[in-house]
């Protein structure tokens, strides 16, 4: 049970979300007392529901959040006293109150998750009947990507504005690299190992671990490779092997550790290279990811290519980082030297 209480400590909750009462289960994971009332097979269904059927730790993370979140809500609720009270006209209340608050996406997200809890208390006969089956999210059709996207002067701008006379330094731009010229996820950039990047004949190659379980590779582009060797050279690391690529660093010293950078802490990494432009709008790590798409489409690559380059399933996935058209309307209507189309 000890990753459902790793992935239960990853969540954020505001203020009020989590109801009053919750029971403490096995590794100190925190388990909502309406399934606890329910008795150990139900305890257990929850903690396995989390731990067996959803193997991404991010959406792990988020349907931790999902489930907690509703089921404060059904704390609250005079008419709910145990699960089976909890009937399909209570989640659709429920998500039409997350309406008001959250994007559609977000509000998916959650129904989601409850729905696929209770799909797995049914086959556990904790419950007889699923009553978020009937009940229906907002329609949303996303057709043109909302990543922000930059030119490439400004991703240009950005790289050469870090200072790379510290190891810090040398680290964020080459992990900024990485997602810019490999298209990659974060996620799957702060899992390098040092043995990720590679000599293949006379090209050094990139190895990514995507979600999903995808494990893909591609050469580096010749500034990508420039980028990583001072990296990794700097810090001493060629030899690492299974060893973090891109490593946390201990408060401000600028030394870095043995450990893995998060995903968040990328993420703030990104906001504070931006804000040293003086950029009036934030951006973030997918940022990057969907700038390399759009650079390579414009200069003339394909979308079957960017679709394997990028570990898209489909196309339509693909087509939704090409900002191209997007980014050429914002461009005519600002004149900033540093502002971030979206």
């Amino acid at each position: 049970m000890n990753d459902i209480s790793e992935s239960t400590e990853l969540v954020t909750v505001e203020s009020g979300a989590l109801p009053a009462r919750e029971t403490r289960a096995g590794g100190g994971t925190v388990v909502p007392a309406i399934v606890a009332a329910a008795g150990g097979n139900a305890m257990r269904r929850f903690l396995e529901f989390f731990a067996v059927t959803i193997d991404n730790p991010n959406t792990r993370a988020a349907y931790v959040h999902a489930c907690r979140r509703f089921f404060a809500w059904c704390d609250r609720r005079e008419d709910i006293e145990e699960l089976a009270d909890i009937e399909p006209m209570h989640i659709a209340a429920y998500i039409r109150g997350l309406g008001k608050d959250f994007e559609k996406p977000t509000v998916k997200q959650h129904l989601a998750a409850i729905r696929m809890l209770f799909d797995w208390l049914v086959t556990g006969e904790v419950v007889a009947t699923n009553p978020a089956h009937a009940v229906r999210g907002p329609k949303h059709v996303v057709k043109t990507g909302m990543t922000t996207v930059l030119t490439g002067e400004q991703a240009r701008e950005l790289l050469d504005n870090i200072d790379v006379s510290t190891l810090v330094g040398l680290r964020d731009r080459a992990l900024i690299a990485v997602m810019t010229f490999a298209f990659a996820r974060i996620g799957a950039v702060v899992a390098m190992r040092v043995e990720d990047y590679y000599a293949n004949g006379k090209r050094w190659w990139v190895r990514l671990h995507e979600k999903g379980g995808k494990r893909h590779e591609m050469p580096a582009h010749h500034n990508l490779e420039a980028y990583l060797d001072a990296y990794i050279v700097a810090a001493g690391i060629r030899d690492g092997g299974k060893a973090p690529l891109f490593r946390s660093a201990v408060g401000r010293t600028g030394v870095l550790t043995e450990k893995p950078m998060h995903r968040v802490d990328a993420w703030r990494m990104v906001q504070r290279r931006a804000a040293d432009l003086g950029s009036r709008v934030r951006i973030g790590c997918h940022t990057f990811r969907a700038t390399g798409i759009t650079a390579y489409l414009e200069a003339g690559g394909t979308l079957e290519n960017a679709q394997a380059m990028a570990a898209h399933e489909s196309p339509r996935a693909t087509k939704l980082y090409d900002a191209r058209a997007m980014r050429l309307r914002s461009m005519r209507s600002s004149g900033s030297r540093f502002r971030v189309p979206t």
